[in-house]
């Protein structure tokens, strides 16, 4: 007696009845465990009101739409430009002057805004606490 041999098929479907299932566990698990970056950006301690301030204590930065970095000191109307490197030791040499010594940035709203952020980082790197933030043209 011979033995009938069943030939098994097999099938090229691919099982798709939970794939629904799977692709909505992988979208929770990934929201889950994603770690998003905290917003980094410029930390500024804002003052409750205004104080009087006399202008011999204020050196202003003028960013310009050029891109250009203008120094005037005081209510002086000679504007210095210099490069942004060059902030940071002359805020030094003038804040051990006058240690009341306030910078006021001003920025054309047509500068450069890494222009502005290369001002404002020299200005920290030089230990500035006292920064005074303004846009557009002139002084103050």
């Amino acid at each position: 007696m011979a033995l009938l041999q069943r030939h098994r098929r097999v099938s090229d479907d691919i099982p798709t009845s939970s794939t629904a299932d799977i692709a909505f566990l992988l979208l929770v698990f990934f929201l889950v465990t994603t770690v998003f970056p905290k917003d980094r950006g410029l930390t500024l301690a804002l003052p409750q009101g205004e104080a009087p301030v006399n202008e011999g204590n204020v050196l202003h930065f003028l960013v310009e739409s050029s891109g250009k970095v203008g120094i005037r000191w005081g209510a002086s109307e000679n504007t210095h430009y210099m490069a942004s490197q060059d902030i940071a030791p002359l805020w030094r040499t003038e804040v051990a002057k006058n240690p009341k010594l306030i910078a006021a940035v001003r920025t054309d709203p047509l500068a450069p805004y890494s222009r502005m952020i290369d001002v404002l980082d020299q200005l920290r790197m030089a230990g500035a606490e006292r920064v005074s933030l303004a846009s557009g043209e002139g002084g103050s």
